[in-house]
């Protein structure tokens, strides 16, 4: 696995049950389609997207942000920047969790003052611009990367109430049918 495998299998669950495309995908996360290509690829082998590369195995991939994202890809916050807001310096965290200590994305496109953390892709800095539901996503795996106990807990629950919000839809309206 390498971290922007995890930035790409987010994006694919934003688009719900819509077709989608790697040229789409490499374009609105500004990752070349061959990085594209070998991520899908990678994805496969480690189990979190079916072998036609096109669904996301969702409860994997909750379990594994869960579990093993802050061991795989750790992160410790670092000097005083500008940037944009990630973590629960971000929605919907910065909602619940009120704090005087900010984590941003290093740029200068952002904001905010905050302590650094490096995003799971240089590219993320833009590809969150025009995609609110991305950057909250990878706001939320950033929290479970550097939070604490509450913050982790409230990130994993948004993460899930997101990633599994398109099944839960297609289930009731399903329901609905019976």
């Amino acid at each position: 696995m390498s971290p922007q495998d995890i930035v790409v299998l987010l994006k694919i669950t934003t688009y719900g049950n819509a077709s989608w495309f790697q040229e789409q995908l490499a374009e609105a996360l500004h990752i070349s389609q061959s990085e594209i290509s070998k991520s899908l690829v990678r994805s496969k082998f480690a189990g979190l997207i079916d072998t036609s590369g096109k669904k996301v195995f969702k409860m994997a991939l909750l379990e594994f942000l869960q579990y093993g994202i802050r061991y795989v890809f750790p992160e410790q916050p670092g000097a005083l920047v500008r940037g944009i807001p990630t973590a629960h310096s971000a929605l919907p965290l910065s909602d619940i969790i009120v704090s005087e200590e900010h984590y941003v994305w290093p740029s200068g496109k952002g904001k905010m003052r905050g302590q650094a953390i490096t995003p799971l892709y240089p590219s993320v800095v833009d590809a969150v611009q025009n995609d609110e539901s991305l950057h909250e996503l990878l706001a939320l795996v950033d929290a479970l990367r550097v939070g604490r106990a509450r913050e982790k807990e409230i990130a994993i629950k948004e993460l899930k109430d997101r990633i599994l919000r398109e099944d839960s839809k297609s289930d009731k309206e399903w329901r609905w049918l019976l």
